[in-house]
């Protein structure tokens, strides 16, 4: 799906073109966003930019889509734009944008601002699997890759049941935020043929380990993707990994090198 396989992860108002191109001397992909879509989501999220968070907010979020799409072309990195939305049809329309760019689409079942679950997205997303699936089908319907970003250790949601699910609706990817449950990320990876990418807490070379030996197939960073020093480790962690590293599946540790090995600083 991308290469090398470290991503930088979409962080509320921040993730454009800009921070995607800063970052992309050390990353195979960027997920730019979260955007809301239709006038439920973006209502939403005006209420969340009301207590002080960070939203796009754009008049056409389509024509945003497509601007900051447009403004990585020339940047070596795969674009991927992580959206929101109560009602299928603006991801449909989402899909066809990252479809004619190269780019992917990602489906947020991930954020849990009580505002966002209010509206339907969100983890209210990933607790209705027949929607979700009904999204993911008309995502992978234009043509774009599909990946869903999604949160460990919700409620009432069997992750790896519906890493199957979404795996049958025509997914590519799923996008983890493992939380405290790290060993879910190996459970995920054996459930589904879908390209795995683990999230949280990815910071050197024993947290990019521990995932890709619990099965993973790209890591990403999220609140420190704006710094290199970040990156580079964990780049290097990446690459020393797919160059020579082998796996003890499931057991978080790899048969080369201790997970715990100290990590060299920048």
């Amino acid at each position: 799906m991308f290469g090398p396989r470290v991503a930088i992860a979409s962080l509320s108002g921040r993730s454009d073109a800009a921070w995607a191109e800063a970052a992309a001397e050390h990353v195979g992909a960027a997920f730019l966003g979260g955007i809301a879509l239709d006038e439920r989501s973006r209502r939403a999220a005006r209420d969340l930019v009301a207590r002080d968070r960070e939203e796009f907010l754009p008049e056409d979020p389509l024509a945003f889509i497509d601007a900051e799409l447009a403004a990585l072309e020339a940047v070596p990195i795969r674009p991927a734009f992580n959206v929101r939305s109560a009602t299928v049809e603006p991801v449909r329309e989402a899909a066809e944008i990252c479809a004619e760019r190269g780019a992917v689409l990602e489906i947020n079942a991930h954020c849990r601002q009580d505002e966002l679950c209010a509206a339907g997205c969100g983890e209210a997303l990933l607790a209705d699997a027949d929607r979700l699936c009904e999204y993911v089908a008309a995502a992978s319907g234009t043509g774009a890759s599909v990946s869903v970003k999604v949160r460990a250790e919700v409620d009432g949601v069997d992750l790896p049941a519906t890493a199957r699910r979404i795996d049958a609706a025509g997914a590519d990817a799923i996008h983890v935020d493992a939380m405290d449950s790290e060993p879910m990320i190996g459970d995920v990876a054996d459930a589904a043929d879908l390209f795995v990418i683990a999230n949280n807490e990815v910071r050197d070379r024993a947290s990019v380990r521990e995932y890709l030996n619990y099965g993973a197939d790209a890591v990403s960073v999220g609140r420190p993707s704006d710094d290199p020093r970040v990156l580079r480790r964990v780049r290097r962690a990446v690459d020393e990994w797919f160059e020579g590293g082998e796996r003890d599946h499931g057991s978080g540790t790899t048969t080369t090198e201790s997970a715990s090995t100290p990590e060299p600083q920048s």
